[in-house]
């Protein structure tokens, strides 16, 4: 079995199913799969062949998903890459992986206008553009619609996603159809995805959980996709209401925003089955407020990475009112976890370690980067780079990112710690804790604010708030009150971009 072939299968087994929906455009899986067998067939005559790398530059949209499939069907791997990068951010990665084509949505086109690759077959959605491919007469100019059976295996490479390089140029992580149908597998199983699912797609279908998790554990079973391309809480409320979605992955930030502007209980939301999170897990106090908001106990977090598959732990619904903040006490299926000391020990319950985890999902490698690949196992275990605790009850508690840890005059900060402290301030909306260089200490301690109210001394306010509660050299010594935190498009705080303001 190969992902072509998920798609295949169900365009037999449920010809006439409802597939796909984006707006008032709705197509069956027979449509879906006519769709991508049109487009594969033309992208093989323009030159595009097994094995070579085709960038997909688009938001979700029914366009995506075609492409996605149509590249796949004809055994060339899929680069799917974030709709917000830039100019830049974009040819950094063509170059990297050697693209040998380029699809663009006619909506991002302005972000890469007067691009110059005379090498590249590029094409784009919407009107047409000298030098370009039309990608509707791409897709129309086929009148067969005969099946592309790529007779790919299980073990052979299939999709490259970046990372999105919070520490310095993104990485490519090398995936084969094995990887992917294992942790999609997982999702069906520990999320109850099946051919009754109607799936909400709103985080960015480039990103590994909204793609591998969810997108193809619907392929996998038959559900059904509705494609939204940005956030707004009116529609995504209104389109759960309308659509009888089941299952909805988000990060965290869509729920604590969507509690914050809108009175949810407006909107029948009956039919959702489960809530998921990822990213981050919820502070109590968060989840606390989202679950009263919400008005269900049917939220489950879900932890991993990229590199994983991605793959992990979950938190399910009645272990959030003890344990909300945590990742949960066991590994999702097809998984293993360890927490594990410099020495690769397993660590005591309370100590501090790094998370190590082990399963079938867990990518190939690193694309061109076989150094970095060996620097990022310990044997069969991929390290994570998260630091964890187990408490007496074996539930994960991440303590930070290893990254991030602090060091000042010889001595661990946590910033995560500090954080979840000053968030208990009612007038701070969102908090960020880095360490800043100092002559003497090494790093100092600086707290980044999203607040309600500017005009007060947040200086003042946080040191005697958090005096008492904290050691002294826990206890930032620099404030500054910011609009807005940057994050990246899974919603992840860009902590690199604040320790150079």
């Amino acid at each position: 079995m190969n992902l072509s072939s998920l798609l295949q299968v169900n365009s037999r087994k449920y010809r006439d199913k409802e597939a796909l929906v984006f707006g008032e455009q709705r197509l069956t899986f027979h449509e879906w799969n006519e769709a991508v067998n049109k487009l594969a067939h033309s992208l093989l005559e323009i030159g595009i062949q097994k094995g070579d790398r085709v960038v997909l530059y688009m938001p979700n949209t029914i366009e995506f998903v075609i492409a996605y499939f149509a590249t796949i069907r004809l055994g060339a791997i899929i680069v799917p890459i974030n709709a917000k990068l830039t100019k830049t951010e974009v040819s950094f990665i063509i170059e990297h992986c050697k693209a040998r084509a380029f699809i663009v949505h006619e909506w991002l086109f302005q972000n890469i206008k007067n691009w110059d690759d005379e090498e590249l077959i590029c094409i784009k959605t919407g009107s047409q553009k000298e030098g370009w491919f039309s990608f509707e007469q791409l897709q129309n100019n086929k009148t067969t619609t005969s099946e592309i059976n790529n007779g790919c295996s299980e073990d052979e490479e299939v999709s490259i996603l970046y990372t999105s390089g919070t520490t310095g140029n993104p990485k490519g992580v090398l995936f084969t159809h094995k990887n992917i149908l294992t942790v999609a597998t997982m999702i069906c199983i520990e999320m109850n995805v099946n051919v009754n699912s109607r799936l909400l797609h709103m985080m960015p279908l480039s990103h590994s959980a909204p793609l591998h998790l969810f997108l193809m554990s619907g392929v996998m079973t038959g559900a059904t996709h509705i494609l939204l391309p940005t956030f707004d809480p009116k529609n995504f409320l209104t389109t759960i209401q309308n659509e009888k979605i089941t299952h909805f992955f988000g990060a965290p930030v869509v729920f604590t925003l969507t509690a914050k502007t809108l009175p949810i209980t407006d909107y029948d939301l009956s039919s959702v089955q489960k809530w998921i999170y990822g990213g981050a897990p919820l502070t109590v106090n968060e989840f606390n407020f989202i679950q009263e908001a919400f008005q269900t106990t049917n939220f489950t977090c879900v932890y991993g990475l990229t590199e994983a598959g991605p793959n992990g732990t979950l938190l399910d619904g009645e272990d959030h009112i003890l344990k909300a903040g945590s990742i949960g006490n066991r590994a999702a299926l097809n998984c293993e976890i360890r927490i594990v000391d410099e020495e690769g020990k397993d660590v005591e319950i309370g100590e501090i370690g790094e998370i190590i985890l082990k399963g079938e999902g867990t990518m190939k490698g690193y694309y061109q980067a076989e150094e970095q690949t060996k620097e990022s196992f310990t044997g069969e275990w991929l390290k994570s780079g998260d630091l964890a605790k187990v408490d007496e009850d074996g539930f994960y508690w991440i303590v930070d990112r290893k990254k991030d840890v602090i060091i000042s005059g010889g001595v661990n900060i946590y910033p995560k710690e500090v954080e979840e402290l000053l968030l208990n301030i009612p007038m701070i909306r969102e908090v960020a804790v880095v360490g800043i260089h100092h002559d003497i200490w090494g790093e100092t301690v600086k707290a980044f604010l999203v607040v309600d109210d500017q005009t007060t001394d947040y200086e003042d306010l946080c040191k005697c708030f958090l005096g008492g509660k904290l050691a002294s050299y826990k206890i930032p010594r620099l404030y500054e009150v910011v609009n807005e935190l940057p994050r990246n498009a899974t919603g992840k705080i860009l902590k690199t971009l604040l320790k150079i303001r």
